[in-house]
């Protein structure tokens, strides 16, 4: 169940022309940058993990990470980090680029982890990533693809800015759970949750079969490794009623099960990117959303030499977020 507050505060970022149906929108590109999901302002972080109700999730999550990690790398991208509650858990990398759309939840996660160089903050929209081709030689994704209307873009971005054979561990929502296949076959829902399309159950909010991702991650150039099953225990009841540590234990013995059969709420993939991909040019770590003109790392604000857009650096963030949209709500 999502927080109480949070449909209030998704903002629609660019108009975007639905398509008729599934298909026609997996084979077509859309007209204008599809639209994102924007935390600004919210108590997100507060009010779903610092409570404590959201505490087996949590547990069981950092179980399926460690299964996922590798033991070590250089440069991670952590997609849609939020106030950065799973960056701690990346220790093996050098360093971590945290992207959010949200400004504020960068601001958070700079007060939770502070300043080093081992942490950069990047506001920028997903389907236009301001980083150079093969940057990343690991990148993470977590809670955050049930906000893209369309996954195969944001994937195909993500491979990107991707360095070869790069480990993509990848989070998201089954439709196919065992709530929903009950429901439905009881007559208590009307959506098929064997259906491949999926499910958009609020507002910019989805739910994805997993013969579709798995699809959409080789098409976007990935080599699927494993997969695990997670949070099969998701019930306010069961957490209330049996001790926490059970279900934790019970979740990490089931986890693997994900390699055969796909029925919990969240699945974790990981990945490795397939292909070559392209020498980045010294110095250059940035690329303009809008023209793909190289940049370079550096703590201030810098005029893109191809398009001339000015991409600001302030209180230790990056952003590269487009707001020129006149039609941005």
């Amino acid at each position: 169940m999502l927080p109480a507050n949070l449909p209030e505060r998704v903002k629609l970022i660019y108009n975007y022309p639905c398509a008729n149906s599934y298909l026609a929108m997996n084979n077509s590109q859309p007209a204008e940058t599809p639209p994102v999901c924007d935390y600004t302002d919210s108590d997100y972080q507060a009010t779903f993990w610092d409570t404590g109700e959201r505490r087996y999730e949590d547990a069981a999550e950092e179980i399926a990470l460690k299964r996922l990690l590798p033991a070590s790398g250089s440069l991670l991208l952590e997609l849609g980090a939020g106030a950065g509650r799973n960056t701690p858990r990346y220790q093996g990398y050098q360093r971590v680029v945290l992207l959010d759309y949200s400004r504020t939840q960068l601001l958070q996660a700079r007060q939770r982890l502070g300043d080093s160089p081992r942490h950069l903050y990047v506001a920028a929209d997903i389907y236009k990533l301001p980083f150079m081709d093969g940057l990343f030689d690991g990148a993470t994704m977590i809670r955050t693809l049930h906000h893209m209307r369309r996954p195969d873009l944001a994937l195909a971005n993500v491979r990107r800015v991707m360095a070869q054979s790069g480990i993509f561990i990848l989070e998201y929502a089954n439709k196919r759970n065992f709530k929903s296949v009950l429901r439905y076959l009881v007559g208590r829902q009307t959506w098929n949750p064997f259906q491949p399309d999926p499910v958009e159950f609020v507002k910019l909010n989805f739910n994805f079969h997993p013969q579709t991702i798995r699809l959409q991650l080789r098409q976007a150039g990935f080599k699927l490794e494993k997969q695990l099953a997670v949070s099969h225990f998701r019930s306010a009841w069961l957490k209330r009623h049996l001790p926490h540590q059970l279900l934790v234990n019970l979740d990490k013995l089931l986890q693997p099960t994900g390699a055969f059969w796909q029925y919990s709420p969240s699945l974790f993939t990981r990945s490795s990117a397939t292909g070559l991909s392209p020498a980045i040019p010294a110095g250059m770590f940035f690329q303009c959303p809008l023209c793909a003109a190289p940049l370079p790392e550096t703590d201030q604000s810098q005029t893109c030499p191809g398009c001339g857009h000015e991409w600001t650096f302030a209180d230790g963030i990056y952003d590269f977020r487009d707001n020129t949209n006149p039609e941005s709500d």
